[in-house]
C-alpha cells in the first residue's frame, strides 16, 4: 500500500487564514470530484471559517471524558473505516485528550498517511520545535504544544499562509480572530507589530530553508550544480583594474541570494605598489561597494596570495571572489598567478570564485615592476644561473662549439651575468662575474687549464668582462632599489590619499580609523593612549585587537601622536621605512579623538541652548498660560467681595467652582513646570522599590471625570520595580491627555500585561490619532499636537511623563491604536524574580 502524501499550510501567526486556505483547497478537490472529508476541523467561533465547512463531509467527532469534563477529537476508526481519499486534519500540534488512540495529533496523521489516505492539515510556525525558545524569547509565550521539525520537513507540501502584521491587527481589531473582550489583551500582548514582524521573518526563513531542501534534491536528482544562497561574508578581491567593478557587482549578487548577506571589498598593496592600480578607479570602486552596502578595505602585504587569505579569514569570510587574469598566455610562465593560488591554498573553509570579465587575457598594460624586496624563488634562481649557468655554458662551449672565440665566449658569459642580476640582484651577479671569470681563464684563455694567462691583451680582455659584470649588476641592482622606492612611495601614497578621503567624508569614527591602521599593517591590535602629563600614568582613549597594550612600552610599535598621546601597536615590528605612513595614521587619530571631544563639547552646548529654548517657553507660558486661570480666579473673587450685587447661593456656588478649577490648573501648571525643571537639571532621584501597579493606578485617575476611563489590570500581574511617587505622575499625565484628546462618548481603557522581563500599562483611546511623523514630537516640551477641545497646558505633560519613566528604567511610545485613536504603552522594568506564571493569554493561541 502506498503512503498518502501530506500537504501542511504553515501559518507565520495565528489567525492569518491556514484553516480558511485549507478549506478552500478542500472545496477545489470536491468540485474535481476527489472524495475529502473533514475529518477535525476547528473554527473557533469565527462566521467566514464556518460557512466554508458547508458543503463538505464531516465525520462525527468522538466524546471524551477527562475530570468531570465531556471533550470532542477527532474520531480515527471512523476515519480509517471511512477510508477517504483526502482528510482535512486541523491543528497538527494539538495534544489529544488523555485516552485517546494517540497522545499527539502529528501521530494520528502518520497512521492516517500509513493507512495510504492524503492528508491537509495546519500549524503555526511558533509551534514547531526547534523555535520554541525563540518564540518565548520574542512574544514571552512558551508554546506548550509543538510538533516536531521532521514531521513538517517531511511533508510533501508546505504552503506558507502569511499577513503582513498592520493587516493582521486590524482583521483582530474587526473581531475576526477573538471574541471583542479578549481583543485589547491580545492586541497588547501576543498580536504586538514587533512579535508578529519577528514570527513572520522565522516563517519565510524556515520556508526559505525548506524550498533549499526541494532544490537540493531536484539538483542530486538531474545532476545539476549551481550555486545555493545563504547567509554567506564576501570578499572581493581588488587589484585596482577596470575589471573591479564587474566582481563588486557580482559578489553584491551573491550577497542578496542569502539572508544577511555581507560584502567586503579588499584592495591588497604590496610593498613594492601595484603598477596597473589606478587611483581613481579604486575610488571608484569604493563608492561602488558602499553604494551597495558594502565595506572597502586596503591592507598592505608582500605576498598577494596569503593577504588576501589572511583577511578573509581574519573576517570570517565564507567565499572569495576573483577576477580571471588580466595576464597574457605567455606571461602564466612566471607563475601560476593570484587567482590559481588562493584557490590552491584557500582550503575546505573557502569557496573561490574567479569571475571572467571583458578585460580577462588582455594584459596589464604596464610592464610588471622589479623590487629590490625579492622573493624566494627569484633568489633562488638568481643563483642557480649564477653558479650553474657559466658551468653549464662552459660545459656546452667546449663540447659543442669549442671554435666560437674568447670574445664571444666572453660576451655569453657576461649575459648570465645580466640575467642572474635581473634575477637574483646583486650578490648572485658578483658571484656569477667571479665564477664566470675563472672559468674563462681556465677553460678558454691560453694556456687553457691553468690560472696564467699568457698574453698580456686576454688579462685586459678578462678584466674588462669583470668590471662590465660588476658595473652591469649594481647598475641593475640600484635600478631595482630605486623602482621599489618609487612604488613603495606610490603605495604610501595610495593610503595617505585614502586617509585623506576619509577625512574629506568625515569618516571620524576613532575604533574605525584603529581598524584601519590594524588592517594596513596587519599587527594584532592598536591603542590610542594619552596622559595628562609626563608623570601621570597613560589610559587608553580607543583600541580595537585583542588584548590592546596600556603603556607604550610594552608596545611591539608605537609613535608619537601628540604631546601626550601614542599610538601603541602589537603584533610584529614594523621596518623603519613604515613608520613615515603610521605617524600620518597616528596624527591622523590625535584630530580625530580631538573632533570626538569636541563633538561632546558641542552636544553639552546643544543642551544649553535647549536649556535656553526652554526657559524662553517658559517665560511665554507664564506670560499667557498662567495668566489665564489667574484671571478668572481674580474675577470670581473680585465679584464675591464686590458690594454692589447680592448675589444667590447658585451664583456664590458656580463663583466658587470657578475659583478651585483655576486653582486645580494653576496647580497643575506649576507641578508640570517644576517636574520639567528638575528633568532638565537632573535633579529627579527615584526611589525604586516594589510595587503592584493596582496601588498605583487607580490614584493616578483621580483628576480626570468619572466614568471617563476603564481599568483592567489583572491581580497576577508581577510587581514592578519603580518609583511610585514618579509613576503616578506619569499615569496621570498620560490618562489625562488620551481623556482630553479623546471623544467624550468612548472612555479611555487602561490594562495592563507582562511582556517577558517588562510590564507594559496601555492607555487606549479612540480619538483621531497622530501621524507617525508628530509620534516623537507630540513628546518634546511645549509641543501640542493640535487644539485640546478641552481644557488647556503648556504642552509639558507627556515630556514630563517621558522623564520620570525613563528615570526609572522605563520607556513610554505611541502606536496607533487598531480602528481609530491613540495607544500610549508605558514599558516599566519587573521586579526580580517575579516573572508571571500565568499569562494574560494561554500558552497556546490556537487559529
Amino acid at each position: 500500500m502506498a503512503r498518502g502524501k501530506l500537504r501542511i499550510y504553515l501559518g507565520a501567526a495565528p489567525g492569518v487564514g491556514k484553516t480558511y486556505a485549507m478549506l478552500s483547497e478542500a472545496h477545489r478537490r470536491v468540485e474535481r470530484g476527489t472524495d475529502c472529508v473533514v475529518a477535525f476541523v476547528e473554527h473557533h467561533g469565527r462566521p467566514r471559517t464556518e460557512v466554508m465547512l458547508h458543503g463538505l463531509e464531516q465525520i462525527r467527532r468522538k466524546d471524551l471524558q477527562y475530570r468531570d469534563a465531556s471533550f470532542t477529537e477527532m474520531d480515527m476508526d471512523a476515519v480509517l473505516a471511512r477510508r477517504p481519499e483526502v482528510a482535512l486534519v486541523d491543528e497538527l500540534a494539538h495534544t489529544n485528550i488523555p485516552g485517546s488512540r494517540n497522545a499527539k495529533r502529528w501521530q494520528d496523521v502518520e497512521e492516517l498517511l500509513a493507512a495510504g489516505i492524503d492528508v491537509i492539515s495546519t500549524v503555526n510556525i511558533q509551534h514547531l520545535e526547534s523555535l520554541g525558545d525563540v518564540v518565548e524569547s520574542i512574544t514571552g509565550v512558551r508554546q506548550q504544544e509543538t510538533v516536531p521539525d521532521e514531521v513538517v520537513r517531511r511533508a510533501d507540501q508546505v504552503e506558507l499562509v502569511d499577513m503582513s502584521p498592520q493587516a493582521l491587527r486590524r482583521r483582530m481589531a474587526h473581531g475576526n480572530i477573538y471574541t471583542p473582550e479578549k481583543v485589547d489583551a491580545a492586541l497588547s500582548n501576543y498580536f504586538r507589530p514587533g512579535n508578529l514582524t519577528a514570527l513572520r521573518e522565522l516563517a519565510l526563513l524556515w520556508v526559505a530553508d525548506r524550498v533549499d531542501e526541494y532544490l537540493n534534491a531536484y539538483r542530486s536528482e538531474h545532476e545539476v550544480s549551481t550555486i545555493w544562497g545563504s547567509r554567506e561574508r564576501i570578499v572581493v578581491g581588488l587589484t585596482g583594474g577596470p575589471e573591479g567593478r564587474t566582481l563588486i557587482r557580482r559578489a553584491a549578487r551573491l550577497a542578496e541570494k542569502g539572508a544577511g548577506g555581507e560584502v567586503l571589498a579588499v584592495y591588497i598593496a604590496r610593498s613594492d605598489g601595484l603598477t596597473s592600480s589606478s587611483p581613481k578607479e579604486l575610488a571608484v570602486q569604493r563608492g561602488l561597494v558602499e553604494d551597495l552596502g558594502g565595506t572597502f578595505h586596503h591592507v598592505v602585504g608582500d605576498d598577494v596570495p596569503a593577504a588576501l587569505l589572511d583577511f578573509a579569514r581574519g573576517v570570517n569570510a565564507t567565499q572569495i571572489v576573483l577576477g580571471v587574469s588580466r595576464r597574457k598566455s605567455w606571461q602564466y610562465v612566471f607563475g601560476p598567478g593570484v587567482g590559481a593560488t588562493v584557490a590552491r591554498d584557500s582550503g575546505p573553509d573557502l569557496d573561490v570564485h574567479l569571475i571572467t570579465h571583458d578585460e580577462a587575457g588582455k594584459g596589464r598594460g604596464l610592464p610588471l615592476p622589479r623590487s629590490a624586496r625579492l622573493g624566494r624563488s627569484r633568489i633562488i634562481w638568481g643563483w642557480l644561473v649564477g653558479v650553474l649557468g657559466p658551468a653549464l655554458l662552459t660545459v656546452l662551449l667546449t663540447h659543442v662549439a669549442p671554435e666560437v672565440g674568447l670574445a664571444n665566449d666572453m660576451l655569453l658569459y657576461l649575459s648570465l651575468t645580466v640575467v642572474s642580476a635581473l634575477l637574483g640582484g646583486l650578490l648572485p651577479a658578483l658571484a656569477s662575474a667571479v665564477v664566470g671569470s675563472l672559468l674563462l681563464n681556465w677553460f678558454f684563455t691560453p694556456p687553457v687549464h691553468t690560472l696564467t694567462i699568457a698574453d698580456p691583451k686576454n688579462i685586459v680582455a678578462i678584466a674588462i668582462f669583470v668590471g662590465v659584470a660588476v658595473a652591469v649588476a649594481s647598475v641593475v641592482d640600484l635600478a631595482a632599489r630605486r623602482t621599489h622606492q618609487a612604488n613603495r612611495l606610490r603605495a604610501e601614497s595610495e593610503i595617505l590619499s585614502f586617509l585623506a578621503g576619509n577625512v574629506l567624508r568625515g569618516e571620524t569614527s576613532l575604533e574605525a580609523l584603529l581598524e584601519r591602521v590594524r588592517e594596513t599593517f596587519g599587527m594584532e591590535s592598536v591603542a590610542l593612549l594619552e596622559r595628562e602629563s609626563d608623570v601621570d600614568p597613560w589610559t587608553c582613549a580607543g583600541s580595537v585587537g585583542s588584548r590592546p597594550c596600556q603603556d607604550p612600552d610594552d608596545a611591539d610599535v608605537d609613535v608619537p601622536a601628540g604631546d601626550h598621546l601614542a599610538l601603541a601597536l602589537t603584533g610584529r615590528v614594523l621596518p623603519a621605512e613604515d613608520r613615515r605612513v603610521l605617524a600620518a595614521f597616528a596624527a591622523q587619530s590625535a584630530v580625530v579623538l580631538d573632533r570626538r571631544r569636541l563633538r561632546h563639547e558641542a552636544d553639552k552646548a546643544k543642551e544649553l541652548a535647549e536649556g535656553n529654548r526652554i526657559r524662553t517657553a517658559l517665560l511665554a507660558a507664564v506670560s499667557h498660560d498662567l495668566r489665564t486661570p489667574l484671571a478668572g480666579i481674580k474675577a470670581s473673587v473680585s465679584s464675591l467681595r464686590s458690594d454692589d450685587v447680592a448675589w444667590s447661593e447658585e451664583d456664590e456656588a458656580e463663583l466658587l467652582q470657578a475659583i478651585e478649577e483655576g486653582a486645580d490648573r494653576l496647580d497643575l501648571l506649576v507641578g508640570n513646570l517644576l517636574d520639567m525643571s528638575r528633568l532638565q537639571t537632573g535633579t529627579v532621584v527615584p526611589l525604586i522599590r516594589e510595587i503592584d501597579l493596582d496601588e498605583v493606578v487607580p490614584m493616578a485617575l483621580g483628576g480626570v471625570p468619572d466614568g471617563s476611563v476603564g481599568l483592567d489590570i489583572p491581580e497576577t500581574l508581577p510587581m514592578v520595580s519603580v518609583d511610585k511617587g514618579l509613576l503616578e505622575r506619569a499615569v496621570a499625565n498620560v490618562v489625562e491627555n488620551a481623556v482630553k484628546y479623546g471623544p467624550q462618548d468612548k472612555p479611555v481603557l487602561v490594562s495592563a500585561s507582562a511582556i517577558r522581563d517588562r510590564v507594559e500599562v496601555r492607555v487606549i483611546d479612540r480619538g483621531r490619532g497622530v501621524p507617525d511623523e508628530a509620534k516623537e514630537r507630540i513628546f518634546e516640551p511645549f509641543q501640542r499636537y493640535g487644539d485640546a477641545p478641552r481644557g488647556a497646558g503648556v504642552g509639558l505633560g507627556l515630556a514630563v511623563a517621558r522623564g520620570f519613566a525613563e528615570a526609572m528604567g522605563g520607556t513610554i511610545t505611541a502606536e496607533d491604536t487598531p480602528g481609530g485613536g491613540l495607544t500610549m504603552v508605558l514599558s516599566l522594568p519587573m521586579a526580580q524574580g517575579r516573572r508571571p506564571e500565568d499569562p494574560e493569554l494561554p500558552a497556546v493561541v490556537v487559529s
